[in-house]
């Protein structure tokens, strides 16, 4: 059994810790400033990591290459399956002209306003698709759609991505909440919990601080209200559902929340229209009559996503047919020092995982807007050629992720961070940002670091629970600077190879929020205790 080394350079953690950021290093360096295309950055990332992780950390070249093949099989199912039937509902949305109609109903319902579409668009509705899917689905399908209404391509991906990072440490069903209760072996109802006394915090903020980015203190003054309805609708639903109602179904209710009740406030509060921020579509479809039936079309295939995944999961279809199968060579056979037990690589295959659910729902999409067969067959070739460099990038990254796992580079990294004692509550939110920046997933992120942060937590007399948790709020804002998000929001888009300049504009956001997150933890911590589940 080969054992992990924490410290491999002479003993010497701050060295080690160094040495463990080169890869990391690596692909931020060609992303965000040498604009490389984000599959040449993870694959240089993961050429860095190999060589670090059999010289110095000693790995075995063989356990090397198995690591990073049980990432890329991860990434490739569940992750890519998921966001490869997304893309194809997308496409049979353009191909039957829903999505046209979808465009269509936003232009006539919405104030002739860019900044309330990209609230209620790249905010309550990506929520709701972050919510039932994931992976990078709303930014893929938001983004698309904002450009439809006029926004540049790099501009609605910008946003889109920092919007994204409200709902994810609940997305997909709740699916990370459950993965950091197994790895920690916490409570996953307090864990729940705590998270939902974190992130509406940000969900409040967000909408606010998105704009101002957007288009400074002029935009907010403007449209305040569309703001605080948004946002406070999502967070009060965050926090009720999450602690009260059960997080499996947080996103979705404070999404559908946030839509309903924003729609709503637009439709009654009197607007008064900035001509600097009107909204022009580009290459807008003809007009068409505005009927019920238009914007049933336009809805219909969001509205089957929706119910579809929902009774997928909650019925438990996805477990049907489920096998674990234990990786060979890689199960069981490297040592988890900072743990003390040996490291599991169980791969977990679902025939009928989400992704499957998404197809059904695209398939009877199809039926039911009477996609005929050249159509439909035109729409899978259009998505088999959108999904290729996404799925090189993501497959990529996570081998990345998995090779600095088992090697012992992301324990180093933790263990090194950990080591600030008093100011770990301000760190530890960094730790979940750096694991969901790696897998581009909150659910692998807590799987990565969410046992160490109880660790750490133990050793410094910490709240585990809070630290747990934090790492899951954390890594919602690794989100929107992780190349497989980047790369699956450059699909439906123009803006392929243009990932380092999408980089570069939302890292500094990133970064940012993940300290004020960092603020709140050390509040939470030291001056506002009761505010941690018991």
């Amino acid at each position: 059994m080969f054992r992990q080394l924490v410290t491999p350079v002479a003993d010497n953690l701050p060295l080690s810790f160094l040495l463990a950021t080169l890869p990391i290093a690596t692909v931020l360096l060609l992303l965000g400033v040498l604009r490389r295309p984000a599959w040449q950055a993870s694959l240089a990332g993961v050429a860095v990591a190999l060589l670090l992780a059999v010289t110095v950390w000693q790995l075995p070249i063989g356990m090397a290459f198995n690591s990073i093949a049980a990432g890329a099989t991860f990434a490739a199912w569940p992750v890519m399956w998921i966001v490869l039937n997304a893309l194809l509902l997308y496409n049979v949305a353009v191909a039957s002209g829903s999505f046209a109609a979808f465009s269509d109903w936003m232009v006539r319902h919405l104030p002739n306003d860019r900044r309330v579409a990209l609230i209620v668009i790249g905010f309550s509705f990506g929520c709701l698709l972050e919510g039932v899917a994931g992976f990078g689905t709303p930014i893929a399908i938001t983004s698309a759609l904002l450009i439809t209404l006029g926004f540049p391509a790099v501009e609605a991906i910008v946003f889109t991505l920092m919007f994204n990072t409200a709902p994810v440490a609940f997305g997909a069903l709740g699916s990370p909440i459950i993965t950091l209760g197994a790895v920690t072996q916490l409570p996953d109802v307090a864990l729940g919990a705590m998270v939902g006394r974190q992130l509406p915090l940000i969900a409040l903020l967000l909408p606010f601080y998105v704009i101002a980015v957007y288009g400074g203190v002029r935009a907010i003054r403007g449209v305040w209200p569309v703001l605080l309805v948004a946002g406070g609708s999502f967070a009060s639903m965050q926090f009720l559902s999450s602690n009260f109602l059960g997080y499996a179904l947080t996103d979705v209710l404070s999404s559908l929340a946030s839509l309903i009740c924003t729609l709503v406030f637009v439709k009654l509060w009197r607007f008064a229209p900035d001509p600097a921020f009107a909204l022009r579509a580009v290459a807008a479809p003809a007009p068409t009559p505005a009927t019920a039936s238009n914007g049933l079309k336009g809805w219909l295939p969001w509205i089957v996503l929706s119910v579809t995944v929902i009774l997928w999961v909650h019925l438990k279809v996805n477990a049907i047919g489920e096998t674990k199968l234990e990786w060979p060579g890689l199960h069981d056979a490297i040592f988890i020092t900072t743990y003390g037990k040996a490291y599991a690589a169980i791969w977990s295959f679902q025939p009928l995982a989400t992704g499957t659910a998404i197809l059904v729902a695209t398939v009877i999409t199809a039926l039911l807007v009477r996609l005929s067969a050249p159509q439909l067959a035109a729409a899978t070739k259009r998505t088999l050629r959108q999904i290729r460099l996404p799925l090189a990038t993501t497959m990529t990254i996570v081998g990345l992720a998995y090779l600095m796992n088992y090697s012992g580079m992301a324990y180093t990294l933790g263990v090194g961070v950990a080591s600030v004692g008093p100011l770990f509550p301000l760190l530890s939110a960094f730790l979940g940002w750096l694991a969901v920046f790696l897998s581009g997933s909150d659910t692998s992120g807590n799987a990565l670091f969410g046992n160490l942060q109880v660790v750490a937590a133990r050793q410094l007399d910490l709240n585990p629970v809070l630290m747990a948790a934090t790492n899951a709020s954390g890594g919602v804002l690794g989100k929107m600077i992780s190349p497989q998000n980047i790369a699956t929001g450059t699909s439906t888009t123009d803006c392929r190879g243009q990932e380092g300049a999408i980089l570069a504009r939302t890292f500094k956001h990133s970064v940012f929020l993940t300290l004020v997150l960092g603020v709140i933890v050390m509040v939470q911590q030291h001056l506002l205790p009761w505010m941690i589940p018991s």
